[in-house]
């Protein structure tokens, strides 16, 4: 266990490495905006050094952002979750202070598509390892357990807004190329991990009785059981059907990988649900 979670630590950090490197290398010099909380950082520390004369990095910006986000996440997320994307936030402003910010590349377009990617990578990597970089995922998980909706949509309405006020009170091909990044940024995450709020896990397995004891003890969700038998080998198992959301996905793995590490697992992206899914505020009778 140690040992898992000093993997999941470094892998934490590198991440946030990586969002560092692509924002003082790549976004920052191009006015080429990242996505969420950190594009928001970037936006308002180019506001007050252009039009304010007061110069904040975007590194402490995005810490100042992140404190009341930390906070509804500890409440309303879990604690785990938000104590390692505390951490990635954490790390994320350091490595914002002392990587100084260059210009690698006079292209913008070049400047979006490496910025957006690296960036993704981070992200990717950190939400694999079950946790975020904070901010927006924090807030649009919240508020989708609330609303029962999408949690694109949060990101959509978040990021929407940078692209507006970049093009408003900056270039609006700024506004452009950061679409660019963007979407460079998508398309990455979904190849590491998932932007789908629900996940369907099918478990085929021997140990049933112990695996249901195991993730019920560590995971509020229902779960159907039903019979199963290998085509080849006609050995008797049961498949366990349950959806999750994308956040509980690695606790999910470890478990499985805990208490029977041959069981054959396969996860569907869930477009949507009819019924009953607990939410966060809701108790168990």
């Amino acid at each position: 266990m140690f040992l898992l979670e000093a993997k999941r630590f470094a892998v934490v950090i590198f991440g946030a490495l990586l969002n560092a490197l692509s924002l003082n290398l790549f976004l920052i010099e191009a006015n080429v905006y990242a996505s969420g909380f950190t594009g928001i950082a970037q936006l308002l520390s180019s506001i007050f050094k252009d039009f304010i004369g007061f110069d904040i990095s975007t590194g402490i910006l995005l810490f100042i952002l992140n404190i009341p986000v930390t906070i509804l996440g500890w409440y309303k997320v879990g604690k785990g979750f938000t104590i390692y994307s505390a951490i990635s936030v954490a790390f994320t402003t350091f490595f914002l202070e002392v990587i100084p910010l260059q210009n690698l590349a006079d292209d913008i377009l070049l400047n979006a598509v490496f910025g957006g990617v690296i960036a993704a990578v981070g992200i990717g990597l950190t939400l694999k390892w079950g946790a975020s970089t904070g901010g927006m995922d924090i807030v649009a998980m919240v508020l989708s357990k609330k609303k029962d909706r999408p949690i694109g949509m949060y990101f959509l309405i978040m990021n929407g807004f940078i692209i507006v006020m970049a093009g408003f009170l900056y270039d609006p091909e700024k506004a452009l190329y950061t679409l660019v990044a963007l979407y460079a940024s998508t398309r990455v995450i979904d190849a590491l991990h998932t932007r789908h709020q629900k996940l369907t896990a099918m478990i085929i397995t021997t140990k049933a009785d112990d695996l249901e004891q195991a993730i019920h003890a560590n995971m509020v969700r229902g779960i159907t059981t039903l019979p199963a038998k290998g085509a080849f080998t006609k050995e008797d198992k049961n498949m366990l059907i349950m959806v999750i959301t994308r956040y509980e996905l690695y606790d999910l793995e470890q478990i499985i990988k805990e208490v029977d590490p041959h069981a054959f697992t396969n996860i569907i992206q869930t477009t949507g649900i009819f019924g009953f899914f607990r939410k966060e505020d809701e108790k168990v009778v």
